[in-house]
């Protein structure tokens, strides 16, 4: 199971509840698939089959509940979106920043105003359908409520000036640029955006043991991490700093070498 990050709403369980909604064919494929286990159950199949049947079925029944109390944990339980890590991530003070997500704004311009008061900013939905490939994220798209005062853009050509921002945010957004050559000449539009020295926050689940085991396959929609240190590279940033919220998601803190 994957997740499609939502700009989520104060609640116990409004996090997963949300995600829920976005990826349903999922649960309900693995869902469809046990109901048929069970029925062939009482076909004449040989014991190994069934064997075979209801192990494939039960480790799909673990992927779901495994999935959903991982995004809980995450969305609903963790201090991931509270935010108010940024300002210690960063490390200096914040005159210009810009929120660059795919439709999906996970912070919002209310709580980057309270973060950094006095501070101007800029909110780019790079969404692109040819890029950005993924059923859920359309679906999630059609639930969100984006503000008006957010700017389409395009990935490799971002309407800011050079070296106008003092750090760019990436909130669970960036790895739904698919393609490793996508992600390159993202990158390199960041370098020229952010001011020498500057910072971009990168936040994302990443292609390791843990996410394999809350997720199960679905955790290949995730990138390693050596991908997105060789994306960061091939951008001229650094790696300073690397923040785990749970052992699910990780924030990368690189700086623009100058």
């Amino acid at each position: 199971m994957t997740t499609s990050t939502l700009h989520l709403s104060t609640g116990r369980y409004s996090g997963v509840v949300r995600i829920i909604r976005v990826n349903w064919p999922r649960y309900a494929l693995a869902g469809a698939i046990v109901f048929m286990t069970a029925c062939a159950t009482d076909l004449a199949l040989p014991r190994a089959v069934k064997i075979m049947l209801w192990s494939g079925a039960s480790l799909g029944l673990f992927w779901v509940i495994a999935s959903i109390i991982a995004s809980h944990w995450v969305y609903d339980r963790s201090n991931l979106f509270e935010w108010t890590w940024l300002r210690e991530a960063i490390g200096e003070p914040v005159t210009r920043w810009i929120n660059i997500h795919a439709g999906l704004d996970s912070v919002g311009r209310k709580t980057l105003r309270r973060l950094f008061p006095g501070a101007k900013g800029t909110t780019l939905d790079i969404f692109d359908p040819i890029e950005m490939t993924e059923p859920s994220i359309a679906r999630a798209r059609d639930e969100e409520e984006i503000d008006p005062r957010t700017v389409h853009a395009r990935f490799d050509d971002l309407p800011i000036p050079s070296s106008e921002a003092d750090v760019a945010l990436l909130l669970l957004a960036a790895h739904e640029l698919r393609r490793p050559a996508a992600r390159d000449a993202f990158f390199r539009e960041l370098r020229r955006v952010v001011c020498p020295g500057g910072r971009v926050i990168l936040v994302e689940h990443v292609r390791d043991l843990a996410n394999f085991i809350a997720f199960g396959p679905g955790a290949f929609h995730f990138f390693p991490r050596r991908a997105w240190m060789r994306n960061a590279a091939a951008g001229g940033f650094e790696l300073v700093r690397e923040m785990r919220f749970t052992p699910l998601v990780r924030a990368f803190i690189l700086r623009r070498e100058s």
